[in-house]
């Protein structure tokens, strides 16, 4: 059976039924490979970075060894976003003020509040 290559897209997650090959995609049955924020709208530190990527390794392994389809995938997505709001609404993930495009999709910054 030819491999198709399955594709979830959110605002801040890509993920794809497929390998990197000399920064090409390559379908592949049994592995994802996550696009992080492919828009810069946020400042990654690495120790965030290393806390969403362990995020999906977790949800991978909790969708089992079956196979990957369009759910599965949708699923996997929704819920990396879910993780990246609670990270920017504990403060450990902040909006680029750089970034392309300022809508603030994942709801208003984070201020200091005054006293």
């Amino acid at each position: 059976m030819a491999e198709t290559l399955l594709k979830c897209t959110t605002r801040h997650v890509r993920l794809f039924t497929a390998r990197v090959v000399n920064e090409d995609l390559v379908a592949s049955d049994d592995q994802l490979t996550l696009d992080l924020d492919p828009d810069n709208e946020f400042l990654w530190s690495d120790a965030t970075v290393s806390k969403v990527q362990q995020q999906f390794k977790n949800l991978v392994e909790a969708a089992g060894t079956g196979e990957l389809s369009d759910y599965t995938l949708r699923r996997i997505g929704t819920d990396l976003e879910g993780f990246i709001r609670q990270l920017l609404q504990a403060g450990e993930l902040s909006y680029n003020p750089d970034g392309r495009v300022q809508n603030f999709s994942m709801g208003l910054p984070r201020t200091p509040e005054l006293l």
